[in-house]
């Protein structure tokens, strides 16, 4: 019987850091706002701020206005186009769309758990184009509970029609996903591009989208 996989969204379906900095080169461009000499400050700034996401971009701009003196905009206008623009620039790693549909096509149920503000990140995961392939797409503002809260997978099964234990999770963040998703009973695998990164809790490890439907395999024969 096809089981449910589910899958995190910033670095592991979507490739967040590619797409931010592609985002913040336009933005830059776009509004001027730095000289083309400080442009490339400007970006690194902004990536150290933003701390992989953790830091709302309020805050991030509010620095980033003061540290290179721009008085031509406010907050209030660079994080509007954040929250508006960020998606254009949305980009999944390579071999997403061609492995989720695959996933698809042999009957798995798929389902997106991600933390972050909505619709921001459904916004975000429509952009990658494979949304017609999951069942379920569950974001933590818009139900109120935030990954590494055991509740949100456990939603997240339900909303599959699976139990925890029947399911798998896809995830970056050995903490927010591999721990969260464990301490539900489900079964895990880390992803990360860099084959030197790794997490001492997930069942599988992988560092490229061709691995994914081999650890899925191997892991199948443990779910009941």
């Amino acid at each position: 019987m096809p089981k449910a996989i589910l899958f995190d969204l910033d670095q592991t379906l979507l490739d967040r850091n590619t797409s931010l900095i592609k985002f913040v080169e336009w933005q830059v461009n776009f509004f001027q706002l730095v000289p083309q000499q400080n442009k490339q400050d400007f970006i690194a700034r902004f990536i150290e701020l933003d701390n992989n996401g953790n830091v709302w971009k309020d805050l991030v701009y509010s620095q980033l206005l003061e540290d290179f003196n721009i008085k031509s905009f406010n907050v209030e206008t660079l994080l509007e186009s954040y929250v508006n623009d960020f998606n254009k620039f949305s980009s999944s790693f390579e071999r997403v769309p061609e492995t989720i549909q695959n996933l698809y096509n042999k009957g798995y149920k798929l389902g997106l758990v991600s933390n972050g503000k909505s619709p921001f990140q459904e916004n975000n995961f429509y952009a990658l184009g494979i949304n017609e392939f999951f069942s379920t797409i569950i974001v933590s503002e818009a139900i109120g509970i935030r990954k590494p809260d055991r509740r949100i997978f456990e939603y997240a099964c339900k909303e599959l029609g699976y139990i925890p234990n029947e399911c798998i999770f896809v995830g970056d963040n050995p903490k927010a996903d591999i721990e969260g998703a464990h301490k539900a009973g489900m079964k895990t695998i880390f992803f990360h591009p860099d084959p030197s990164i790794c997490s001492p809790l997930p069942d599988k490890k992988i560092n490229h989208y061709d691995q994914l439907e081999t650890a899925i395999n191997k892991l199948e024969s443990f779910i009941l």
